[in-house]
Formats: structure tokens, C-alpha cells, sequence
């Protein structure tokens, strides 16, 4: 299906940061194109961070610490030099309601602009080519709760509509997908390493007491063992959980973008003039051909010792240098971003992207301006740079938050 074909080639060069093997073997990765310039900036790191309204995409635990409202949107002429029309549009709100939790919604249309079709009999001389529009469409309601006073637990669930154009061939489905999926985020204030470190020994103390419990014994004692980081925070997203997509018929579907995101957050300054935050992230586009739950397990192995060299197989486990340099590895994505506020005024960001699989590499920058109407309204306005791979050297971004 030529459509498919363009639309597949189309997307490795729009998406940032994607890593090449995780394109070639997923669909509708608009998903994975992060909203905020603020994040952005900070190289995409910011799973932890997240507190604003764009918590619904980055991470919907993080939505269960605010008790304002909020409403965030970003629009992108995504790739402009390169492209004229082709744009990313996203917008999402939330609002805390009290003795139930956050709710949220938002929704991505990101368009691939107009577009010839292309069939066995090309127009006449001085007849006008048919032309169609190709899209993708997600809408995304969220649910979050403080589990206690420093987790927060969410969950996302989207509706997604993929429209590549006019179906070709034995089509049941003229050229449109539909599917759905979820996303599962949690945010820790305060990391806790020794509870992290005694977890697998608690862990097995509560499957046992879970079991006495049946005969009335006498339960276990948990460790409390606890190294607390106050100003430490952690977050995990696992993104786009859910069936495949199909577009030309039920026998050929691909798999959706499926992602682990996670990372920490470190609040290194906090006075009334002052603040500065140093994030850290890590994520991995979970995608093959294997049924979604075990393509949760699958996907973290399948592509070690895969690579030739000379045409010779190579040992991923052989030496340290194989294993870091193995497929699995390289498709591994690294955030980091720095942020400085002044005032609750301005800020200054600058991030790193390391998406050696992708071949995608460099500095971010970026700045947000910060002002508060009538002691009560919000309003947010922040802009970046961040590397744009082969097409261009960067891709600007704007995005505009309000609260109250």
C-alpha cells in the first residue's frame, strides 16, 4: 500500500526523539511527540517534574498533587523548513474535585498536510490531480488520586483515530485505523532509597503474610529500613497500552507505540528568589510483533544479539562494550534537563537528548515568562529549541498554560 509506505517514511522524519527501530515496527507514533515547550527545553526530561497541564500526556500520577485548575496548549508548524503543512496541536485541562480526585482531558491532531493519490491511471493533461488530507487524531480522558501525601496515582484512556486517506486494494477499512489504549503514571515526592532497597524483601514478607494470614498465624514484621531524599522525586509513565491498530484489513494491523518512560526529578534550590531543578529520564519504545502483555516483557530482550559484523553474528554478552553498544541498548532514550526560576518570573532551561538508535543528539534550550493577574490567574508562556536530526538543526516550539 503506497499511502502507508509515504506515511511510514514521512513519520521517521517528523518524530523526535524516536528511536529507527521502534518506528519500523510501530504505528501512529504521533503519540510519542511530547507537548511543552517547557519540556522540550529540558530535553524531554520532565516525567517527574510534570506539574502543570500538561500532566495528562507526561504523566497522569503527577495530576494528583494539584487542587487548581488547569489548561495547557501547544502548536507546532512541526519540521517548518521542511514542510509547510504539517502541524502538531495539542490541548488538555484538569481540575481537581474535591473527595473524588483530579480529572483530565486532552486530545493531539497532528496533520500530514495535502497529499496527491496515487493510482494506476494518472490525470489527463489539464486535469487537476485528486489530492486528500492524511491525519491523526487522539482524545484522552485522565483519572488521579494521592494515594498518600507524597504518591500520586493516574490513569489515562484514549480513543485513537488514524486517517491515512482513500483505501487501496482489498480494504475493509478505507484507509482509517482506530484503537485504544492506556497509560499508567505515578509520581513519589521524597524518594525513599532504603524502602527501595529492602522492596524485594517486603515484597516476599506481604506475599507470606498474605498467605499466614489464611491460618491465622502470626505476620512478619516489614523493614523500615529508610535512606529518605527529601527533595527527590520520581516518575513513571507506561504509555499507549493497548490492541493493535489495522488499516487494511484484520489479517495485517501494527502494533501501537507502547513506551516506559521514567526518570527522577531533584529540587537542588528552593528560596523565595530562587529555584533550580536538575531532571534525569530514561524511556523505551516497547514494540514488536508479539500480543500486547507480552510484548511488555519481550520487548526489553528481543533485539540482543540480532546485529552482524562482517557479516558475522555478534555476542551482545561477550564484553561490556558489546552490551552497550548492543541494539537494545542504543534504543534506549536519555533526558536530561536544568531549570532555573527567578522571581516565579522567568525561567531559563537548557537539556541533552541522546537517542543513539534514532541518531538524534544535542542541546536544547528554552525560556518561560510567568505572571499572575488579580493575585489568582497563571499565565504561562514558554518557548524552545530543541535538535531537529537530519532535516534540520532544530525545531521551535511555544507552548501557553493558565491557572487558577
Amino acid at each position: 500500500m503506497k499511502l502507508k509506505i509515504i506515511y511510514i517514511i514521512v513519520l521517521i522524519a517528523l518524530i523526535i526523539p524516536i528511536t529507527a527501530s521502534a518506528v519500523s515496527n510501530a504505528a501512529v507514533i504521533f503519540l510519542l511527540i511530547e507537548p511543552s515547550a517547557r519540556a522540550s527545553a529540558l530535553g524531554e526530561a520532565y516525567v517527574a517534574q510534570v506539574d502543570d497541564g500538561f500532566a495528562g500526556f507526561w504523566n497522569p500520577g503527577a495530576m494528583a498533587f494539584n487542587r487548581k485548575t488547569q489548561f495547557a496548549s501547544m502548536y507546532s508548524n512541526w519540521f517548518g523548513e521542511v514542510f509547510n503543512d504539517m502541524y502538531y496541536f495539542h490541548i488538555a485541562g484538569n481540575e481537581y474535585i474535591e473527595d473524588i480526585g483530579n480529572i483530565g482531558i486532552n486530545a493531539t491532531y497532528m496533520t500530514f498536510g495535502e497529499q496527491t493519490f496515487q493510482d494506476e491511471n494518472p490525470p489527463e493533461p489539464g486535469e487537476e490531480a485528486e489530492t486528500f488530507e492524511s491525519y491523526d487524531l487522539s482524545v484522552a480522558t485522565t483519572y488521579a488520586t494521592q494515594l498518600s501525601e507524597n504518591t500520586g496515582l493516574g490513569i489515562n484512556f484514549k480513543f485513537i483515530l488514524s486517517d491515512l486517506g482513500p483505501g487501496q486494494g482489498q480494504s475493509d477499512t478505507n484507509g482509517q485505523g482506530m484503537s485504544y489504549a492506556f497509560d499508567l503514571g505515578v509520581k513519589n515526592k521524597g524518594v525513599d532509597f532504603g524502602q527501595i532497597l529492602v522492596s524485594p524483601y517486603n515484597g516476599a514478607l506481604s506475599l507470606y503474610n498474605g498467605a499466614i494470614s489464611l491460618t491465622g498465624g502470626e505476620k512478619a514484621q516489614l523493614s523500615q529500613y529508610s535512606i529518605p531524599v527529601d527533595k527527590l522525586d520520581f516518575g513513571l509513565n507506561f504509555q499507549n497500552i493497548g490492541p493493535n491498530i489495522t488499516y487494511i484489513n484484520k489479517d495485517q494491523s501494527d502494533p501501537l507505540p507502547m513506551n516506559w518512560r521514567m526518570g527522577f526529578s531533584y529540587r537542588a534550590l528552593e528560596s523565595k528568589y530562587n529555584k533550580l531543578s536538575i531532571n534525569m529520564d530514561m524511556n523505551k519504545v516497547l514494540a514488536n510483533s508479539d500480543p500486547v502483555f507480552k510484548r511488555i516483557f519481550t520487548a526489553w530482550v528481543d533485539d540482543f544479539n540480532t546485529q552482524e559484523e562482517n557479516g558475522e553474528p555478534v555476542d551482545d554478552f561477550a564484553s561490556i562494550n558489546n552490551f552497550v553498544n548492543s541494539i537494545e541498548i542504543r534504543e534506549i532514550i536519555w533526558n536530561a534537563g536544568v531549570e532555573y526560576v527567578y522571581l516565579d518570573l522567568l525561567s531559563l532551561r537548557s537539556g541533552y537528548i541522546l537517542d543513539r538508535a534514532g541518531d538524534i543528539k544535542g542541546f536544547s534550550f528554552g525560556a518561560g515568562f510567568h505572571y499572575t493577574f488579580n493575585d489568582e490567574y497563571l499565565v504561562n508562556l514558554d518557548y524552545s529549541f530543541q535538535p531537529g536530526g537530519g532535516l534540520q538543526d532544530y525545531n521551535q516550539t511555544m507552548s501557553v498554560k493558565v491557572q487558577f
